[in-house]
């Protein structure tokens, strides 16, 4: 009896893993973004994985706080997490975009967001920007300080650019239809002024 408890769960065990990996996105193709520890998620995986388990799951989307404020942000989002923060009152010292900072304590409030949600580094993690480049970044870091499942949304909330237009058209959590919100809720704004 005990074989036989032993050998259904790790056939259990075997079909889950199975499972996980065919609903895996593919490795990206653009090496900015991939990841260490080769998470991948396409919007609607992600989508699937947090409405299945959102309790054990720490979704972080790591854009400016001007962006979700002015752009909206993915459903669902525990917080936001900058992995820098931008000074729109004046241009770096190209003069070709405006002046950034990297989020100095990006660690520090990733582990402070898994508490507030009763978590831990061997959790999960979800990250999310624009395109997947500044997800990707995150996943790095986050690996680095040893985070153990770290995953990235490759397509973010607004995707790639269409070859003709140049438009972000082409796929992304907004683009595939993935639930949005424009509401802003200061619980889960994170904002430091790293600028002098």
């Amino acid at each position: 009896m005990l074989k036989k408890i032993i050998s259904s769960m790790i056939i259990f065990g075997l079909l889950v893993v199975s499972a996980t990996a065919l609903n895996a996105a593919d490795m990206p193709s653009k090496k900015k973004k991939q990841t260490p520890q080769g998470l991948y998620l396409s919007p609607k995986e992600a989508n699937d994985m947090i409405t299945a388990d959102a309790a054990k799951i720490l979704f972080v989307d790591v854009r400016t706080p001007e962006e979700l404020y002015f752009v909206g942000h993915a459903k669902g989002i525990d917080k936001n997490v900058p992995l820098a923060y931008v000074d729109y009152s004046r241009l770096n010292k190209k003069g070709k975009k405006f002046a950034s900072a990297k989020n100095k304590k990006f660690v520090e409030q990733i582990e402070s967001a898994l508490k507030e949600k009763g978590l831990s580094k061997d959790d999960k993690i979800i990250l999310i920007c624009r395109s997947g480049d500044r997800s990707a970044s995150g996943a790095k870091i986050l690996d680095k300080a040893g985070y153990k499942n770290v995953y990235t949304v490759i397509t973010g909330t607004e995707g790639d650019k269409d070859k003709e237009t140049k438009k972000r058209t082409v796929n992304g959590w907004k683009n595939d239809g993935m639930p949005w919100n424009y509401k802003f809720n200061k619980n889960v704004f994170q904002y430091e002024k790293p600028f002098k």
